[in-house]
């Protein structure tokens, strides 16, 4: 049962919508919404005072005077925090079943105008939830905020800011691919591609998540708020939304798998985690595929719109060219070098935060907030979208090194 999308997915809406440097304009809803923004707004505490789940006495309010794509992300963002919160209030022991009426009707409404599934995504969470603290003045994570947080402090706010800034170091690559140039004409972008392919890993090395992000703040606060209710051992049935649907429903949490820069690129490139290239690929490929459902609609059609073009590597390999094969799998290589600091950051985020949690040692630092329950454990070995953590990023990371062109 998916949303459909009442929004236009042309052209003529990729420049806007396919790049974070595009500020939100709305910080706030208009009335009547204001009790929305008024709850959001005290999101960590009515979570670590446990009172979020008073939600059920808020007034059911219709989607329906909500009007522009602003207005209507923003609302998203809201009512998927909001979400977020009520469901996992007491850490994945004590996960609710049923979606009161007042939150899943509108989320419901917001989501199905907008195209996208009725769950915090990788969109809400980090492209649709920053503003400036002074405005006109770079986008750097010291002038940076969320709009809406949840529990988790200083951390949460590097988690996202530093996701953020991440995806921002891409856009350059993305407007070199927005072009509707011919195989040929890509072909000469190439070295400017792959310089622009490795920004991202540069961020990561600049602005170090550790510097922001406490791993046992993460794996014992945060991380529960970010998972769904698909392919979830604490939630094996999904989600009523009632008022919706009598029968539960079942959404991934968000998930970098959601990020439309890494499909643009992976496009581009022709890396195929793809059932063809290997038989044990075949759950990948579908995961992958799934995750496009998680993106704006303009983004998943700019991907589509890629994956039409004629074949950059195709054309890299007929020419013969040496320097633009040297070229391609530089950018291969970035990408690869990308998804290998991807794991090594899981590995210490996870794995790691989740030793130490279960020997005692991994306290969250003070601000934090106290963690939703007991120390997480069903979804140790699991992303938030679902997938099995590693197996996942360490085939992506390995068919994404077998798109390089051999000499």
């Amino acid at each position: 049962m998916q949303p459909r999308s009442t929004e236009p997915c042309g052209a003529q809406r990729l420049t806007a919508s396919l790049s974070p440097l595009s500020t939100p304009t709305e910080t706030e809803l208009p009335a009547p919404y204001g009790l929305w923004m008024e709850i959001a707004s005290s999101l960590p505490q009515l979570i670590a005072s446990r009172q979020l789940r008073s939600l059920w006495q808020m007034p059911q309010l219709s989607a329906g005077d909500l009007s522009g794509r602003e207005e209507l992300h923003l609302a998203h963002l809201v009512l998927s925090f909001l979400t977020m919160g009520y469901l996992w209030q007491e850490g994945e022991e004590g996960a609710v079943k049923v979606l009161p009426r007042n939150l899943a009707v509108p989320f419901w409404e917001v989501s199905q105008r907008l195209g996208l599934p009725p769950i915090l995504s990788h969109a809400d969470f980090v492209l649709a939830n920053w503003k400036r603290k002074t405005p006109g003045r770079p986008l750097e994570i010291e002038n940076l905020d969320p709009i809406i947080s949840l529990p988790g402090g200083e951390s949460l706010r590097g988690f996202i800011l530093v996701t953020l800034l991440v995806e921002k170091a891409a856009v350059p690559g993305i407007k070199v691919l927005r072009s509707r140039k011919p195989a040929g004409a890509r072909v000469r972008a190439l070295p400017r591609c792959c310089h622009l392919s490795a920004q991202p890993l540069t961020v990561y090395d600049l602005i170090s998540l550790l510097d922001y992000v406490d791993p046992a703040v993460f794996y014992s606060v945060i991380r529960i708020f970010l998972s769904g209710w698909r392919d979830n051992p604490a939630m094996p049935h999904g989600l009523v939304y009632q008022g919706v649907s009598e029968e539960p429903l079942a959404y991934s949490g968000g998930s970098a798998a959601q990020s439309s820069v890494l499909h643009a690129f992976d496009e581009l490139l022709g890396i195929r985690h793809s059932a063809e290239s290997s038989e044990s690929n075949a759950p990948l490929a579908a995961f992958l595929h799934r995750m496009r459902d998680y993106m704006p609609p303009p983004h998943r059609a700019f991907v589509e719109e890629i994956q039409r073009a004629p074949s950059l590597r195709q054309h890299v390999l007929s020419s013969g060219n040496g320097k633009l094969c040297a070229a391609f799998n530089q950018c291969v290589s970035a990408l690869t070098d990308f998804r290998t600091h991807h794991i090594a950051i899981v590995t210490k985020y996870i794995t790691t935060a989740a030793a130490k949690a279960k020997a005692g040692r991994g306290e969250p630092a003070d601000g934090a907030g106290p963690p939703p329950g007991k120390p997480p454990s069903l979804l140790e070995a699991k992303g938030t979208g679902g997938s099995h953590i590693f197996r996942f990023l360490k085939s992506v990371r390995d068919t994404t090194r077998e798109g390089m062109i051999s000499a």
